[in-house]
């Protein structure tokens, strides 16, 4: 007689994965209509437009006190004051922070740790994608400096704030963009290799998720528990470097430049980081990967849109601990 039993899907550690009753539909208004966020504190990198204005805007649905950090001081200035006019309450404030600068992170934090304001979420959203060969203030390419450089210092700068939190959680927004390339670990830079964008995107997103699990094992003792994400895909000023054209033939847009149904809004996307933030189920949690609202399980051929790739693995993630820890010194 066949044995027509199924392994349930698991993690990239073998575990059992933590769900939701979300999914792919959910925004974050959502996610947050059962939440009292009344006493927590939260910080939102590229809180200004697009997702991260969506977690924002929900974060402080749910009560949280929200510093929007972002490099455009205008726009993050106008979306805070928008945010506050809707809930009728001052509980969203703007803060410029510039995360291809060290010196701009390194005031960041050091005037937050200053105010004495314990930090209980941290969403690391900011993000740039497929621009031309850029570097930052310390020389290193723009997507890996910004994406996951600059949070990183960030992160570390805001550390004591965080372990004063109540089981402060950390959010790293990464990307299904983590399968395009693993991280080369003898030309982060591209200093040597010819530069491609979308290998430095995938390699810059890879390196988000794999953080996690070495800042989950580092950080987990002192109340600070740190996850990933992919928020899935919304036309936001994420493709600003990329034209029509290229649009067109990736698929994303039609032939008369009207975006497909397949893209979600900015609220769904912004569903995922709301709910690792704020959700029982992930209380305690670090060194995961969720996208929908559920934890991700390894990727499979069924469901070629979903999943990890096996690069995503505690060696890689002590390896890159090691490399991140000499880029952001030196």
């Amino acid at each position: 007689m066949a044995d027509d039993t199924q392994t349930a899907p698991t993690n990239y550690r073998g575990e059992p994965l933590i769900t939701s009753r979300f999914d792919t539909t959910t925004t974050a208004e959502e996610v947050i209509a059962d939440k009292d966020l009344s006493s927590r504190n939260a910080i939102v990198t590229g809180g200004g437009s697009g997702i991260g204005r969506e977690i924002a805007r929900g974060l402080a649905m749910g009560g949280a006190e929200v510093v929007i950090a972002d490099v455009d001081i205008d726009t993050a200035t106008a979306t805070a004051g928008a945010i506050n006019s809707e809930l009728g309450r001052d509980t969203v404030t703007a803060r410029k922070v510039d995360l291809a600068a060290f010196a701009s992170i390194d005031t960041f934090a050091d005037d937050y740790l200053g105010s004495g304001t314990k930090l209980d979420i941290l969403i690391n959203n900011a993000g740039v994608m497929a621009p031309p060969l850029r570097r930052t203030a310390e020389g290193h390419e723009l997507q890996l400096g910004i994406n996951h450089l600059g949070h990183y210092r960030l992160t570390q700068g805001l550390l004591p704030a965080l372990r004063s939190g109540d089981g402060a959680r950390v959010v790293c927004v990464s990307s299904i963009g983590h399968r395009r390339s693993d991280i080369i670990y003898d030309d982060p830079d591209y200093l040597t290799r010819p530069y491609d964008r979308w290998e430095a995107y995938g390699q810059s997103k890879t390196a988000c998720a794999l953080i996690t699990i070495a800042l989950g094992e580092r950080l987990s003792g002192d109340g600070v528990f740190v996850n990933t994400m992919n928020p899935g895909g919304s036309m936001t000023g994420l493709q600003r470097f990329l034209t029509e054209e290229e649009q067109r033939e990736l698929g994303w847009i039609d032939e008369n430049g009207k975006v497909l149904a397949r893209w979600r809004t900015p609220a769904q996307c912004a569903a995922t980081s709301v709910w690792i933030a704020t959700a029982d189920e992930t209380r305690g949690v670090s060194g995961r990967y969720f996208e929908d609202c559920n934890e991700s399980a390894t990727w499979t051929p069924e469901r070629p849109m979903n999943g990890t790739l096996p690069h995503l693995n505690r060696e890689n993630a002590e390896r890159l601990h090691a490399l991140t820890e000499r880029l952001v010194a030196g």
